[in-house]
């Protein structure tokens, strides 16, 4: 996401729309030229106000290119977040590392003085208690995160504040950075947990709950992270005294709320039960363990799609929760307050909901020859107690 001094034509009825697109809309509203620019084009409607250029953040020339003329670039690009896509590392490292690494020499190239990275939770999160954690927290150490999405975004978001106070090699001035740690993010069309979710309610895969029933973790509407977006931009301004240069800020929407708890309305708005048989986080973390290694073994023939991987499991399951009191008092960041009535809507309107009978031989097929290899890798770690 690009943005530079140009003023556009107004962009209408950008309610449902992806994360960059709905930054798009934020953006025009005060006055910037967007530029979108991804390897795949939105599955929403782009507005005529927003210009997309198809790229890869892997191909340094289409990044240099893109970013002519642009004054502030939003890096959101990233890869491996959920599922089976944690499991390949190479994608993982080629576009999260290495993408970054673009990203910031063509910001120095181009004379491009501010960048903003979209980061995660995960920098600092392995599993850990964490409770009202702050940016003081240290960096865990690569070793330990039980995921290559974690550890690079880590490594990319050091990157990413280690450039900030660079000298720009085209034009005066330096390059000035900062990093944004959303928590989970959820909003009406978002495309990456949610849709996964509202599947496993539909299969009749969401039978059980895990962990404490205290466990506390954090969301962010994806309006509240874009308006994080944009505090952040002109915080990285002359005008800011760059306050933001070189920092790292934790953005949610403020309120610690059980994982599960937080989707019943959703589990519920689309006429289904709400599971109530809670299983030791232990055991859900050992199931999605040997998953992790089946797909390792057998990923190349058939690429199914894991339950739930490691890090999911700790995501969801153990309490981390941060402090808003750096963004509040930096960026003046105020988060709104949401839920997911919206977002209920939003997938009843695409069709999804109680009365709809979804079925998939070939998938369901799959999905129990592998349930039942699953079982028997499980029950040989079973010991067996002889009379």
């Amino acid at each position: 996401m690009l943005m530079s001094n140009v003023p556009v034509k107004s962009l209408e009825n950008c309610n449902t729309l992806s994360q960059p697109l709905r930054l798009g809309c934020a953006l025009h509203k005060v006055g910037r030229k967007v530029i979108l620019f991804d390897i795949h084009k939105p599955i929403q409607h782009v507005p005529d106000a927003v210009m997309f250029v198809k790229g890869d953040i892997c191909n340094y020339q289409e990044v240099d290119h893109v970013v002519k003329n642009v004054d502030c670039v939003f890096h959101l690009a990233s890869y491996g977040m959920s599922g089976r896509e944690q499991l390949n590392k190479k994608l993982i490292e080629d576009i999260n590392v290495r993408g970054t690494e673009h990203v910031i020499q063509a910001c120095l190239n181009n004379g491009i003085s501010r960048l903003l990275y979209t980061s995660t939770y995960n920098v600092v999160f392995g599993g850990q208690v964490i409770k009202n954690g702050d940016e003081s927290l240290p960096y865990l150490p690569l070793h330990l995160h039980p995921d290559h999405y974690s550890r690079t975004k880590s490594l990319a978001e050091m990157k990413v504040l280690q450039a900030n106070g660079t000298k720009l090699k085209k034009g005066p001035g330096v390059l000035y950075t900062c990093a944004l740690r959303p928590a989970g993010i959820y909003g009406p069309g978002e495309q990456r947990h949610l849709p996964r979710i509202v599947s496993y309610i539909e299969s009749g895969l969401f039978k059980f709950l895990y962990g404490a029933a205290d466990s506390l973790v954090e969301f962010v509407h994806v309006d509240n992270l874009v308006s994080a977006h944009i505090l952040a931009s002109e915080a990285l301004t002359g005008r800011k005294n760059y306050i933001a240069g070189g920092q790292a800020y934790f953005i949610s929407d403020g309120k610690p709320v059980n994982n599960f708890e937080f989707f019943k309305p959703l589990v519920e708005g689309l006429g289904y039960k709400y599971p109530t048989i809670r299983l030791p986080l232990g055991l859900v973390y050992f199931v999605a363990y040997l998953t992790e290694i089946i797909h390792f073994c057998i990923g190349g023939i058939y690429n199914f799609q894991p339950f739930l991987t490691r890090t999911e499991v700790y995501k969801t399951g153990v309490t981390h929760y941060f402090s808003l009191q750096k963004a509040r008092k930096e960026l003046g960041y105020n988060p709104q307050e949401y839920n997911l009535s919206e977002v209920v809507e939003w997938f009843k309107t695409h069709g999804h909901g109680r009365k709809v009978t979804r079925y998939n031989i070939k998938c369901f097929t799959w999905d129990v020859i592998f349930l039942m290899l699953l079982s028997a890798v499980i029950m040989s770690w079973i010991p067996v107690v002889s009379a």
